[in-house]
């Protein structure tokens, strides 16, 4: 009896996607690099686990580690950048899905779409350790339609968003308030043409039907964000937390955030 014999039909990203359609995701971030503290954040609350292979340490071998040592808790992996060997190297670790950064058009969202699907669907290479491991076949009847979300954090991207958010195959746009400043020139106060952008991009998904997320950096900003209509938000980052709980236990000793 073949792996063919046992697959399993319902896809892996599904749970994901039902949450984007009712109460959101509330994701946790990780850049650090450190699978221990990975496991220790990812905890019941969040949605996902983000894991940065954008701005994080990460490699391909503590990137797969971090996906079994989270076991159950849903991984979404930001890509180096938006290439065809990025999107499939990051689904390989066993990812329920991408976050592709730097889209700034229709045509690169439908490239990362694509990159992300096998044929006929797409141009994903099969293969990989853990597909390969676990039986392609079996992998493939769950990961097949993996979650697709791509980032809008440029002035280009925000005049093209309502375009890039009819994009078939997405699931959801991710506006990076950060590089969205540098993009318009108002870094490090974003002002009211960075709120503008951030709400042109939220009312093009809204148009189009898709959920649209904002990256935020603390928890009471994310259950804000969640109220206001966006659906994809950050509760935590790995950078944040632990650089805050340090500073507060220097504060303890006299010791101020930038004091030498």
């Amino acid at each position: 009896m073949t792996d063919m014999d046992h697959t399993d039909t319902t896809s892996a990203a599904q749970p994901l996607r039902d949450k984007l359609r009712g109460s959101g995701l509330v994701l946790s971030w990780f850049s650090m690099g450190s699978v221990p503290l990975a496991e220790l954040g990812a905890r019941p609350g969040f949605d996902a686990a983000v894991i940065d292979l954008q701005h994080g340490l990460w490699d391909r071998m503590s990137a797969h580690l971090a996906v079994s040592a989270l076991g159950a808790t849903p991984v979404l992996m930001r890509t180096l950048n938006d290439s065809d060997s990025a999107i499939g190297e990051a689904l390989d670790s066993g990812a329920r899905g991408v976050i592709v950064p730097m889209i700034a058009t229709a045509a690169q969202a439908r490239r990362a779409v694509a990159a992300a699907r096998f044929p006929p669907h797409g141009g994903r290479s099969g293969g990989g350790v853990r597909p390969i491991g676990e039986g392609f076949a079996a992998y493939h009847a769950r990961n097949a339609d993996p979650l697709v979300a791509v980032m809008i954090e440029t002035v280009e991207g925000v005049r093209n968003a309502a375009e890039i958010a009819r994009t078939p195959g997405l699931d959801f746009v991710f506006i990076g308030p950060g590089d969205l400043a540098l993009s318009i020139g108002c870094f490090p106060e974003p002002d009211a043409r960075h709120q503008a952008a951030c709400q042109a991009v939220l009312e093009a998904c809204d148009a189009a039907g898709l959920a649209c997320g904002l990256f935020t950096f603390s928890a009471e900003l994310a259950r804000t964000r969640l109220d206001s209509g966006y659906k994809v938000v950050v509760a935590a980052n790995d950078i944040d937390i632990v650089a805050t709980g340090f500073a507060r236990a220097a504060e303890v000793f006299g010791v101020k955030a930038g004091d030498g």
